[in-house]
């Protein structure tokens, strides 16, 4: 039996942990690089490469979470050309680019692939309404690379909305608009 198979590469994601749940962060730290994209679609053999070094560095500092269950990396899309890649640290990473990011999220799980998530977002979005939320801003985890996705039979995706406040007359508004 060859070792490398009974590695564990990605631990089982626990939806229950991550599913219609509010998270407030304070400072939480992350390390942050880019990554070149075309059209929000990012090129794949860069993510992996990317992940790889930034996973080296957070590891070699022994930045990463005690539990391998807790790590977060997480995915922005601020441009359709330049996508950001974040990985929680418990420390600074000598030599990366150290980050802190704050906030209140909701936390959604959905399961589907990469082309799935403009809906996903939609779903996510209305949930947020119904909540008297709206996002500001959307990070997304995938909670499997592609081997364990297969391995474990789901695609887990976890939009991580940063939101704000709605207040009802704002609601009004954004529901009459729409009418």
């Amino acid at each position: 039996m060859n070792n490398n198979q009974n590695q564990e590469c990605c631990p089982e994601f626990r939806v229950e942990k991550w599913d219609k749940q509010t998270l407030s962060w304070d400072n939480k730290k992350f390390i942050k690089d880019t990554i070149p994209e075309f059209f929000h679609i990012p090129f794949p053999p860069m993510i992996g490469k990317k992940i790889t070094r930034m996973w080296t560095a957070v590891a070699q500092a022994g930045a990463d979470a005690p539990n391998k269950g807790d790590t977060l990396i997480l995915f922005r899309d601020p441009t359709p050309f330049r996508g950001e890649i974040y990985i929680a640290v418990e420390k600074d990473v000598p030599a990366e680019n150290n980050v802190v990011i704050s906030g209140e999220f909701v936390s959604r799980v959905f399961d589907g692939g990469y082309n799935a998530i403009p809906k996903f977002v939609k779903v996510m979005d209305e949930y947020l309404a119904e909540t008297g939320k709206k996002a500001k801003d959307y990070y997304i985890h995938y909670a499997y690379c592609p081997k364990c996705a297969k391995k474990f039979g789901h695609n887990y995706i976890v939009l991580l909305p940063k939101f704000k406040i709605v207040l009802p007359s704002q609601h009004q508004k954004m529901t009459s608009f729409s009418n």
